[in-house]
Parts: structure tokens; sequence; C-alpha cells
């Protein structure tokens, strides 16, 4: 077994944990296909607990709309796996939360998937204080464990953007 992809997340969640800690920012964290594996990443890093506030597992509908706001018509017109999803669970971990920065992912993990959701097709959000932007990747059919891992490595890059200084 490669143990790089698994390196790859370690070193991800210490570079967006010490730019969270350099900031003085904290984190959240909003997950559906991942299952956690983000929010695992993150807090298996001593010192954690300076900058990574909660973490959110939401994998049913349900969870979505009760922990995290998203609303029903929403699911229903676009489905779990949509951006406008992905953009409702970014902005409802960050209101629900101490955190300044709050990253969302909801996706096909699979193995299926169909015509208009593939397999590998994974949404992100990123919530902070300049709004709420969304990302969708395809990652195709690399497996249930490849797409888990490289969504939760995408989540972390967009976390470790969102962290960098502004730029004049």
């Amino acid at each position: 077994m490669d143990d790089k992809p698994a390196e790859d997340l370690k070193a991800l969640a210490e570079a967006v944990l010490k730019a969270a800690t350099d900031r003085g920012v904290m984190l959240a964290t909003a997950e559906s296909c991942t299952g956690g594996l983000l929010s695992a990443a993150l807090s298996d890093i001593p010192g954690c607990s300076g900058a990574l506030d909660r973490g959110f597992i939401t994998y049913s509908n349900r969870a979505k709309t009760e922990m995290l706001g998203v609303g029903e018509h929403t699911l229903d017109a676009h489905g779990a796996v949509s951006p406008e999803v992905a953009a409702e669970m970014a902005a409802g971990a960050r209101d629900r939360s101490d955190a300044g920065i709050a990253v969302s992912v909801t996706g096909i993990a699979g193995p299926g998937g169909s015509e208009h959701k593939p397999e590998g097709r994974v949404c992100f959000g990123i919530a902070d204080a300049d709004g709420v932007r969304t990302e969708t990747v395809e990652f195709g059919p690399l497996g249930r464990d490849g797409v888990r891992r490289g969504a939760a490595a995408h989540a972390l890059k967009m976390m470790l953007a969102a962290l960098q200084p502004a730029k004049d």
C-alpha cells in the first residue's frame, strides 16, 4: 500500500493549521462523502485545537438540513451533490461555529453514480469573510478511498488558499 496520500494529507493539514494559527483564524469543516476524513486529518496534528473549532459530518440530507441549515428546497432542486448544497453547507458550518473559515465537501465517492452525477464528482464550498465560493472536481472512478482522499486533500488546499494574505 502506498502511504504517499496519507503523507500528503498530513503535510497539507500541518500547513493549514500553521497558517490558521498564524492568522488567528478558527476553522470548521462540513463533510458528507469524506465522512470525517478531513476533520481527522486536521485533528491528527498535535495542537490542532488552537485552530480547529469543529467538524460536522452530515452524510444524510436530514443531517444537512438539521445541523447546517441546508434548505430542503435546495436539496430537492439540485440534489445533495451540487455547488448549491456545498455553498449552503459551508455557510451553515461557519454560521454555526466560531470559525472564520469553513469548508464543505459533498460528492459521490462510489462505487456507482449516474449519467448526470458520475462517480468521483465532488462539490466543495468555502465560506469566509469574503463570502462563499464553490468548486466542483471530477476525480473520476478512483475507487471510494481514492475519491475520499483526493477530496480531503482538495478541501485542505482550498482552506490553505483562503488563509493566504490578500494581495494588493
